[in-house]
């Protein structure tokens, strides 16, 4: 079984922002394979159902972003999911908009929620999906996040989360290290490019 997160934060005020991003991936994976992230434990919204012929549970974790791992330390330790098995989505300044970078490990980075995960998890070597957002250094980092995407930005963001879609299918079906090649700075074919979402939340 897969375990595969998005991060981000619940209530309205935060649908749409830029720290959410985890969470929109979670329900583009939703809507494609019919999985509906709508039951309530382990700190989190989930839904259990296949990707291929691999099991596999979404979470959107309800914690807020800085206590993620509470939620995916409960569900890792109740279906006892393997490293290798959990898969991560999230946000990242340190990326322009438009990019993703899969990662068989590594560290936290600025991210809190990341941090969160590692530190109650007591270990860094998961699989991880990272889009970029971008940065503006004249505005406050926690205001940044917390915002909507410029427009400009938002064919960007949309076309990398559908290849983080892609990413994760392939990490699914095949492996991180393939799906490094095929996604990592490379834009969708029109196969893979058929979630069916078209705005960002």
């Amino acid at each position: 079984m897969f375990l595969i997160a998005g991060l981000g934060n619940p209530g309205d005020r935060f649908t749409g922002t830029r720290h959410n991003i985890g969470f929109y991936v979670a329900d583009l994976l939703s809507e494609k394979y019919r999985i509906p992230i709508k039951k309530i434990k382990h700190k989190g919204l989930m839904g259990q159902g296949r990707i291929g012929e691999h099991k596999v549970i979404l979470l959107k974790p309800q914690t807020f972003m800085n206590l993620s791992g509470e939620s995916l330390l409960s569900v890792t330790r109740y279906y006892d999911i393997e490293p290798d098995h959990i898969i991560v989505v999230y946000d990242d300044v340190d990326l322009p908009p438009g990019a993703v970078r899969i990662r068989p490990s590594g560290s936290a980075g600025s991210h809190n929620g990341m941090k969160s995960i590692i530190y109650l998890l007591g270990f860094d070597d998961f699989p991880r999906v990272r889009i970029g957002i971008g940065q503006d250094r004249r505005e406050d980092l926690a205001d940044y996040v917390l915002s909507r995407f410029r427009d400009e930005d938002i064919p960007l963001v949309k076309e990398a989360c559908e290849r983080a879609v892609a990413g994760i299918e392939y990490i699914v079906s095949d492996g991180v290290q393939l799906a490094m090649s095929r996604v990592n700075g490379k834009a969708l074919t029109d196969k893979e490019n058929d979630t069916g979402k078209k705005d960002i939340p």
